[in-house]
């Protein structure tokens, strides 16, 4: 009977195992998918258009995608605990914003953060921090707070590239 017990045991544990292993694998799809995504939104903006502005107080289209960036870098950095190669706000106002650069440096942001994830274990999950020094939460909930960050970002950018005459990319929830 313990023989059994422990059997049962073992493989419930397997089970737990694979299932919080799964919501690595999940969120780092999740992630590559985004980063498809938005790798679309950079390829429909015309490179002339990069510096587009709605109003003179909105960020242009650069700095959007290079905001987004820099919060990647951070939010990841503070959640997996790796170090981030770029300082807090540093990509935003880089002089070159030229398409190349900011397609360059949002793809490298993408995958800082699916590195970082991958490299994390499920029990990290639920480890504590205080992001940016302020605000007490997992570092589960700071990779959701990241994810939608990038979401809310990228989603303003469609009227930019509609103010510049192109068509967004089609939704990818799947």
């Amino acid at each position: 009977m313990k023989k059994i017990q422990l059997l049962l045991l073992v493989c419930f544990l397997a089970v737990a195992g694979f299932a919080k292993a799964q919501t690595i694998d999940g969120m780092v799809k999740d992630w590559e998918r985004a980063k498809a995504y938005t790798k679309e939104y950079l390829d429909a903006m015309p490179d002339s258009s990069y510096g587009l502005k709605p109003t003179p107080q909105m960020r242009s289209f650069a700095e959007q995608m290079l905001h987004l960036t820099d919060a990647n870098y951070a939010f990841a950095a503070a959640a997996s605990g790796a170090t981030s190669p770029v300082g807090p706000g540093g990509l935003e106002k880089t002089a070159d914003q030229s398409k190349k650069n900011v397609t360059e440096q949002t793809m490298a942001g993408y995958d800082f953060v699916i590195a970082s994830i991958k490299k994390m274990n499920p029990a990290q999950f639920n480890e504590k921090i205080k992001l940016f020094n302020r605000f007490e939460m997992t570092k589960l909930e700071a990779l959701v707070k990241c994810f939608e960050h990038q979401t809310h970002h990228r989603g303003q950018t469609t009227v930019y590239i509609r103010l510049a005459g192109q068509t967004p990319p089609q939704e990818k929830l799947f």
